[in-house]
């Protein structure tokens, strides 16, 4: 079976099992992992970040920035279809207690004149703008990347109204590659940003929230409300290591393959390619085919492929580290087969 649902799907490497076995450990509720306290500093360190805060999830990750930015009915600014607004439980309203403001962007992006006008003034009947939440790259909008400079733009808007930006980079990495810049080039634009060593990285679990110390400090305090303690945790912190050390330099394999997929579906009558294919993510639309999206899916699993519902004609398909490029071909051809 060949596996496009997500980069979530990937196994870790025997370089990660092994090191998870052999992890030096301690409690880290108490600051003793030596594992973790490893991880935090290197995270800190490629992010260009003063902290950094190991978390269970992205979205445990977002939740927390929130909460830590935010006071109870403050207003958080994002764009439309924002992972932290689609797809993470309305957790924000349910934890932090805030309100989501949504902007519709282009391939991701906020205009910066809209965040802008968004920003609530001063009154008795409004709620106050806590954060501005910026994602890149872009999941809904089919793994897009957000120009550094529309990020800039957005970022200086904040400072005008000393509103604090907080980043989802779940995959910041594939960002920084497909935009040939050094990650803390992206993370710099933010004052905080959460990414994920459980995607294109590899690891099984986990993901990081860096910023300044002190942020971290009172963010660390959330995530033991959360439940997100932990004790011996340098197990799962060491595929961690490897994962920042090893993983982001094969990402570009991934974005290549995404693009020779793209290339072969748009060649196939009725497959339309929704969105220009930027990192590891294709979006097509199975409409012209007569198909719903789980039609589709359903036809791809029988032929030993999987991948995800996007919309009522929308299908997914993300390249990942499990995924060859004789992997590839074969889903091209497969999908010609059914379809020709």
């Amino acid at each position: 079976m060949i596996d496009l649902r997500s980069d979530t799907v990937t196994k870790p490497t025997e370089a990660m099992r092994k090191a998870a076995y052999q992890a030096e450990v301690g409690d880290d509720v108490y600051g003793e992992d030596p594992t973790i306290n490893r991880l935090e500093e290197l995270a800190a360190e490629k992010l260009g970040k003063e902290a950094a805060l190991f978390v269970t999830s992205g979205t445990q990750g977002n939740q927390i920035a929130v909460l830590t930015h935010c006071k109870p009915a403050d207003e958080v600014i994002m764009e439309a279809n924002a992972h932290i607004f689609v797809y993470e439980g309305a957790a924000m309203s349910a934890l932090a207690g805030i309100q989501p403001k949504t902007i519709d962007g282009d391939r991701g992006a906020m205009d910066p004149k809209q965040v802008a006008s968004a920003i609530r003034p001063e009154d008795i009947h409004f709620p106050e703008t806590g954060l501005i939440s910026l994602e890149n790259t872009h999941n809904k909008a089919g793994g897009t990347v957000v120009p550094l400079e529309n990020m800039k733009a957005i970022k200086k808007v904040a400072n005008q109204y000393k509103i604090p930006v907080h980043l989802d980079g779940a995959r910041i990495f594939n960002a920084a590659v497909a935009m040939n810049e050094p990650v803390h080039k992206i993370a710099e634009q933010v004052d905080t940003v959460q990414f994920c060593l459980s995607k294109g990285l590899g690891a099984p679990v986990g993901s990081i929230l860096a910023g300044p110390k002190e942020f971290i400090e009172r963010a660390r305090k959330w995530r033991k409300r959360l439940g997100g303690g932990l004790r011996q945790a340098g197990m799962i912190a060491a595929p961690g290591i490897i994962a920042l050390n090893e993983m982001p330099n094969r990402l570009q394999e991934d974005h290549n393959h995404a693009k020779r997929l793209a290339e072969g579906l748009g060649n196939i009558d009725g497959i339309e390619i929704e969105s220009e294919v930027e990192t590891n993510m294709v979006l097509v639309s199975v409409e012209n085919l007569g198909l719903t999206s789980e039609q589709f899916i359903e036809k791809l699993e029988k032929a030993g492929i999987k991948s995800g519902s996007y919309g009522t004609h929308s299908v997914r398909l993300v390249t990942n580290y499990d995924v060859s490029k004789e992997d590839i071909e074969t889903v091209i051809s497969k999908v010609n087969q059914l379809f020709k």
